[in-house]
């Protein structure tokens, strides 16, 4: 198993390149048309790849401490015994809302939870994690916690919403930047 260092430049060098997908089109303005089209291109593929980076794939290994799975930079492992936050990832496809409980812990590693036993793994290490008063209480989101069946379903719909929203509105930004660069309209 990797370690912690190795894990974080990884995920940085993934999300690097994530970026560099959505700057790419802008650092060759001046092709023009040529710019808007490779932005049509990449633009989303970047955002395709940025919610993958850090979500689990099979198989993974959930127990009491750990939650170790292989993802899109490589095998990331998890304590769960001093996670940090747990914030929700929502992203939208085809009519289908996918939802990833991301966990951060206290070595700067990140993890999305996709599968239902990870999830089941995560609630029994958080019920354990708030109830110990010697540890810092993590920073868990209203919509994680709805999505995990501990909060209000409420906050769920209001988090898709706004995901939804926020999403839209930064395509849509995106492509006018884009149409502005390729001097197109």
């Amino acid at each position: 198993m990797p370690d912690v260092g190795t894990v974080r430049r990884r995920a940085r060098a993934g999300a690097g390149l994530a970026v560099g997908l959505l700057v790419l089109p802008f650092a060759a303005g001046g092709l023009a048309e040529a710019a808007a089209a490779l932005g049509l291109l990449t633009c989303p593929l970047a955002f395709l790849l940025f919610g993958e980076l850090c979500e689990e794939r099979p198989p993974a290994r959930h127990s009491t401490n750990r939650m170790t799975a292989r993802t899109l930079t490589g095998v990331r492992s998890v304590d769960l015994n001093h996670i940090t936050s747990v914030r929700l990832l929502t992203t939208f496809s085809y009519g289908s809302t996918y939802r990833t409980v991301v966990v951060r812990d206290g070595h700067g590693v990140r993890l999305g939870v996709t599968s239902a036993a990870g999830r089941r793994a995560l609630c029994r290490a958080l019920e354990r994690q708030t109830g110990d008063t010697t540890l810092r209480r993590p920073r868990v989101s209203r919509a994680a916690r709805a999505c995990l069946g501990t909060g209000r379903p409420g906050h769920l719909a209001v988090h898709t919403v706004l995901v939804f929203l926020a999403q839209v509105g930064a395509i849509c930004a995106y492509l006018v930047a884009l149409l502005e660069v390729g001097g197109i309209g």
